[in-house]
């Protein structure tokens, strides 16, 4: 069985980054997936559901909504929670990448009020958000962003 692109990153020498994971080709068009990697897989504690969930809705609210320069595709967590899946119709430089998520912590970072889609009617387990939680996972991220270097672009080899 042939693993997917995902399985085929060496993991013990993943860092904080964010990675062009994979393009695909959905009928005319070109999908670019990026790994928004918050936490070091295997060596830190991952996010807990509360924080990664309301990451979710605010950094969604934010790429689909507030910002008008990507077009964005989805925004969601990564099943093992140390990241985030950001899936483009546009191909992004470094910059732009580094730019955009910047952009979208700072908003986070900066919210008041009530988790976006935080009721029954709206999220199929909307108890399970936490905002201050969420912050202080975007703060820590946000922190770390502002030393990326050119590695914290490209998969370790």
């Amino acid at each position: 069985m042939k693993k997917i692109a995902s399985f085929q990153v060496d993991h013990t020498k993943l860092t904080y980054g964010i990675y062009l994971s994979r393009t695909d080709a959905v009928g005319k068009s070109i999908a670019y997936t990026y790994d928004i990697r918050m936490k070091i897989p295997n060596k830190e504690p991952v996010m807990d559901t509360c924080s990664l969930h309301a990451l979710e809705h605010l950094g969604a609210t934010y790429l689909r909504t507030v910002q008008k320069n990507v077009p964005v595709v989805y925004f969601g967590p990564m099943g093992c929670r140390t990241g985030f899946y950001l899936i483009t119709a546009k191909e992004l430089c470094e910059k732009e990448r580094f730019e955009l998520v910047k952009s979208m912590l700072e908003w986070i970072n900066k919210f008041e009020g009530k988790v976006p889609g935080a009721s029954a009617k709206e999220c199929g387990n909307y108890l399970d958000l936490n905002l201050n939680m969420a912050k202080f996972e975007a703060n820590l991220f946000y922190k770390k962003l502002l030393k990326f270097s050119r590695k914290n672009f490209v998969y370790p080899k």
